[in-house]
């Protein structure tokens, strides 16, 4: 039979077949050892084909083609890849100014990553009823520099239930994979958009000001209104894989626009004469955010390779 697997937890694996039953699956042995460069050959979002063993225990026996998926590299081996999820239509990014506070970078690099697998991405920044004057200007500032970049980019408030329509269009019909830091609110979104889903939801450490992780698995939740989301643990970290470092400005939207135009066509906007990006930036018609984390993925990736 086959079936869309719908949580991992690394050992098991719970699988929906098209009858709509769900049943716990594990790996074949030879799946187990095929391919050593990724922790996971299964995937939350994968179409698989089930069959029974010797004892009538439900097991994976093989994964059909993906349409795509998108990856990270392991936190403790770099060249090894996770696969965070497969068949996706788009990647929502969430995250917060305060409270816990998201790193810009981190943000970024879902961005490129989604770019590098050609997979649409959205930002949505969470609690805007906390946030001050100041807040507010630096929103305004960060849901310009994505929107020029061509991302979907705007900011909701799950406690007053601000942009619910929004929300509703963004999930609707399609398969998203939601992610972002622990504490940004990703689960009370869900929760907001389909209160069914009753996803559990942890405070802020009072003493850290950093979320506590509630989602222990990647898992995926049908939507009754059409579409599903799949919800991931917080991710700390986002390493880059499958690129290059001369290939970074190819997964910037708004430094790929103007690839051809620099004075020297392999410019790498770093320290170029009569490079555009550079000028732009000079000009204060880039944004400085993304033009840092531009800079910090070239060298990363540049002194990874080195090795």
């Amino acid at each position: 039979m086959t079936g869309t697997v719908i949580q991992s937890t690394g050992s098991f694996y719970d699988v929906k077949t098209e009858t709509g039953e769900i049943i716990v699956c594990r790996l074949k042995g030879r799946m187990r050892l095929e391919d050593k460069k990724q922790t996971n050959p299964v995937a939350v979002g994968d179409l698989v084909d089930v069959e029974q063993d010797d004892k009538e225990n439900y097991v994976i026996a093989s994964v059909q083609q993906r349409r795509n998926y998108i990856v990270r590299s392991d936190t403790h081996k770099k060249h090894v890849k996770q696969v965070i999820a497969a068949n996706i239509d788009q990647t929502v990014v969430v995250a917060t100014l305060k409270q816990p506070r998201t790193a810009y970078g981190f943000i970024d690099r879902v961005l490129l990553t989604s770019e590098v697998y050609d997979i649409p991405a959205v930002v949505i920044f969470n609690k805007h009823d906390i946030y001050d004057a100041a807040d507010n200007a630096l929103l305004q500032e960060l849901i310009i520099s994505y929107t020029d970049a061509g991302y979907g980019a705007f900011s909701t408030s799950v406690t007053n239930r601000e942009h619910e329509q929004k929300l509703f269009e963004v999930f609707h019909n399609k398969t998203s994979l939601i992610t972002g830091p622990s504490g940004v609110g990703k689960s009370s979104l869900v929760n907001m958009i389909e209160p069914e889903l009753q996803l559990r939801v942890n405070e802020i450490s009072k003493y850290s000001e950093k979320g506590q992780h509630t989602t222990t698995f990647a898992r995926m939740h049908q939507l009754p209104h059409g579409g599903y989301i799949i919800d991931t643990p917080g991710i700390k970290e986002f390493g880059l894989v499958d690129i290059d470092a001369e290939e970074v400005g190819h997964f910037f939207p708004e430094i790929r626009k103007y690839i051809g135009q620099c004075k020297f066509n392999n410019c790498l906007h770093i320290n170029e004469d009569g490079c555009v990006i550079r000028e732009q930036l000079e000009a204060g018609t880039f944004s400085p955010s993304r033009y840092t984390s531009y800079l910090t993925f070239y060298h990363e990736i540049k002194d990874t390779k080195k090795w």
